[in-house]
């Protein structure tokens, strides 16, 4: 279970150090947008053949039912960000935020699983998580910054997301050793929905906003080099 919690920890980890990145690096708009489109072309490819080959053993309306249930956890968490923070600004930046716990936390839980089971992981798959962590965070951490988030208040956000993915693995590695059958395809078609709803409401227009034109190079980009390491 330690190892579980280890590697969700490590693969998520990326979220934390880029999170505080931009008290260290000052980016420009047009950059983050840059980065934002960079990782919505990754998540794409994420969804693409990650996620969904994870799922490919449900049922299509089993796998769209869980896509669904992906939607609305998605949809509720966005709509508690608004409520506090307002649809734009801030808002939109923990919108985000919001679809990397839909992302993060039943992607760890697979990891768990795999663990439990002694399902080789790929280190490529791996790095891809981490590495495509980097634009998702640094996106909204970038506005949070500029809303006026002390580092300590971002940081604690991000560390609190990291805790989060950590624990899930740990609860993915004890539910699979409790149920022989538990498998992560339903996480898998879970995560895919909350990030399609993520993207198509958050990330992107974010990119768009911030990067222009550029922001679909990078898109494409992001998925290219995504699909390349599959």
């Amino acid at each position: 279970m330690l190892a579980a919690f280890g590697l969700g920890l490590l693969a998520q980890s990326s979220l934390l150090l880029a999170g505080l990145l931009v008290y260290r690096v000052a980016m420009p708009p047009r950059l983050v947008g840059v980065l934002a489109g960079f990782g919505a072309g990754a998540l794409i490819a994420a969804v693409s053949f990650d996620l969904i080959g994870e799922a490919e053993q449900l049922e299509s309306w089993q796998l769209g039912l869980w896509m669904v249930v992906g939607l609305a956890v998605f949809l509720g968490g966005d709509y508690v960000v608004e409520r506090r923070f307002g649809g734009e600004g801030t808002g939109g930046a923990m919108g985000i935020v919001v679809g990397s716990v839909v992302d993060g936390v039943p992607e760890s839980v697979i990891f768990g699983i795999q663990v439990a089971t002694g399902f080789p992981i790929s280190p490529s798959f791996l790095g891809a998580v981490f590495v495509s962590n980097v634009p998702q965070a640094v996106a909204p951490s970038a506005d949070l910054r500029a809303s006026g988030w002390p580092v300590r208040r971002l940081g604690g956000l991000w560390l609190l997301v990291v805790l989060a993915c950590g624990v899930s693995a740990a609860l993915g590695f004890v539910m699979a050793d409790a149920f022989s059958a538990a498998t992560g395809d339903r996480m898998a078609a879970l995560a895919a929905g909350g990030l399609l709803a993520m993207l198509t409401n958050s990330l992107v227009p974010f990119a768009y906003e911030r990067g222009g034109a550029l922001a679909g190079v990078a898109t494409v980009v992001g998925f290219a080099l995504s699909l390349a390491g599959t």
